[in-house]
């Protein structure tokens, strides 16, 4: 069987270039060969492919599975029709039902909706006009973030305070917040959330979920002066060594996650990151759910490569696959 491991065009180097390469291209070039590897240990004809290459026959391959392809949301229009035309022809995984539900981060609602504890979160529509005056009155705070439902990396997302009775960005931020809240909604859907001081003092905790299994976890902390843990801002990311508490909360997420999913007729993910923060009640909270191209530390616990790839192998072996 042929499976390729979906990346984007800024990582379509070979094993060969890697030691060239900045060392955040490294870490995601390694992340995907250990994965092409671990399936080629368990029999697959595995390779890498950049999804949005026009002289691929997708059909070819048995099996897509994503990874890196951290383009998508800057291609949206693009990357929607691609996925739409690709899942005719071969398996998608994770499954294509699934991809289409976690893109929007609409699905954080439903997740809530089934007793799931997640970041408080407001959705309001694209055009839908509503001025900023309006938007901040959801919450009882003077300390917001603003995120698109479709978006990753922390792209377009702003912590907006209240000093005085006036709002403002990031000090050195060239907007105001009324006509930046105005500019982004007139372009996609937004996610309103109050601020949580526990995202600086504490980070956040990811904890990967692979073939059912939670395997292995991380903390990822901001920088100093920034409140986005992503390492391509500076974040920096360390094992962590879970507690039960910690697993119990992230199996729970993803078992509920499946069950929301089955009633829409959902096949079960393969993977998956549940990333989770304490809330202003210092509980624990989902803060997103990734199930379409969630960075998995592998380079952190390389063990964790093989038990997605036994898993995709046997999904794609079952008959009823």
């Amino acid at each position: 069987m042929v499976v390729w491991v979906l990346t984007e065009a800024r990582y379509a180097f070979s094993p060969s270039e890697a030691s060239s390469l900045p060392t955040y291209v490294q870490n995601v070039l390694n992340e995907d060969f250990a994965l092409v590897e671990a399936l080629r240990a368990c029999g697959l004809e595995a390779d890498r492919k950049v999804w949005s290459d026009p002289s691929v026959d997708w059909g070819a391959a048995n099996a897509l599975v994503f990874r890196t392809t951290w383009d998508y949301f800057d291609r949206w229009d693009e990357f929607q029709h691609w996925l739409h035309e690709v899942q005719k022809v071969t398996t998608l995984i994770n499954p294509a039902a699934c991809l289409h539900w976690n893109l929007d981060k609409h699905y954080l609602l439903n997740l809530e909706e089934a007793g799931i504890p997640v970041v408080p979160s407001v959705i309001h529509k694209m055009q839908s006009g509503l001025a900023w005056a309006e938007v901040c009155q959801a919450f009882m705070s003077d300390d917001l973030v603003i995120k698109p439902t479709v978006s990753g990396a922390a792209k377009d997302t702003y912590r907006v305070t209240r000093d005085q009775h006036k709002w403002q960005l990031a000090p050195d931020h060239p907007n105001h917040i009324e006509a930046l809240w105005a500019a982004l909604l007139q372009r996609q859907d937004m996610m309103v959330q109050p601020f949580l001081p526990s995202v600086v003092a504490e980070g956040e905790l990811s904890l990967m979920w692979l073939g059912g299994t939670v395997t292995h976890a991380v903390k990822k902390q901001a920088k100093p002066g920034d409140f986005r843990v992503q390492d391509d801002h500076g974040g920096t990311v360390v094992p962590h060594d879970m507690t039960l508490e910690e697993r119990a909360f992230a199996e729970r997420a993803m078992n509920t996650a499946v069950k929301v999913m089955g009633q829409r007729d959902m096949s079960e993910p393969l993977y998956a990151r549940v990333d989770m923060v304490r809330d202003l009640n210092g509980a624990w909270a989902v803060s997103e759910l990734e199930m379409v191209e969630p960075e998995l530390w592998f380079r952190l616990c390389p063990d964790a490569a093989g038990v997605l790839a036994r898993a995709i192998t046997e999904h794609l072996t079952q008959p009823s696959a």
